[in-house]
Formats: structure tokens, C-alpha cells, sequence
């Protein structure tokens, strides 16, 4: 099993929740986050007082998906998520040892 965390920008969560429905992913968890990597912030004028905005606002999606689902949910992120400019974000792509779904008792792809 793995787990998918993806850090998009907020205004593609749709596009890439539809993706992933449509490929057979049936859950995932949602984070409003913030941060910064290449883009290292910008800079806004309020009230006339310029000032930076050093992390921005992204969005994390976490997934735990069987290994054979795991190329097709990366592809359909990334193609939802794209608009070739810099701060699309990043895919990480992780182990999972063991997971328990909590009312049933049910363990690893069976709590999936």
C-alpha cells in the first residue's frame, strides 16, 4: 500500500477530485496548507503599505491506495493539476505498513 500526498493549488481541487473519482479512487483527506518553494512568496500592496507573502496558499491531498492503483492516481493528478506555470506543486509518494479502519477492526486493503 501507499500513501499520495499532493500539494496543488487551491483552485484545481475539482478538477483533480474528478480525476480521481473517475479512476476509482473513493476516498481521500483534504488540507488547507500553506508554503513556498521556487516561487518564494510575492509581494502585495495594502493600503498603500507594500508588504511579502512569504508562504502561499496550496491545498494537500492525501490518498492510501493499493500498489497497482498508485501510476494511474499520479497520472491523473498531474494532468488535473497542471497549468505549466511554477507552483503546480509535487507528488510525494510514500509506504504504508499498516492501516486499521477504526468501527470495524478491518486492517490494511481491507480498510482501504
Amino acid at each position: 500500500m501507499k500513501k499520495i500526498e499532493a500539494i496543488i493549488k487551491p483552485f484545481k481541487l475539482d478538477e483533480v477530485w474528478e480525476a480521481l473519482n473517475e479512476i476509482g479512487v473513493s476516498g481521500l483527506t483534504v488540507t488547507e496548507v500553506k508554503g513556498f518553494g521556487r516561487q518564494k512568496g510575492h509581494t502585495e500592496l495594502y493600503r498603500g503599505a507594500e508588504y511579502v507573502v512569504d508562504f502561499l496558499p496550496k491545498v494537500k491531498i492525501e490518498i492510501i491506495l493499493a500498489e497497482k492503483q498508485v501510476d494511474g492516481a499520479i497520472e491523473a493528478i498531474v494532468k488535473a493539476a497542471r497549468t505549466g506555470k511554477i507552483g503546480d506543486g509535487k507528488i510525494f509518494v510514500t509506504s504504508v505498513d499498516q492501516i486499521v479502519r477504526i468501527r470495524t477492526g478491518e486492517m490494511n486493503e481491507a480498510a482501504i
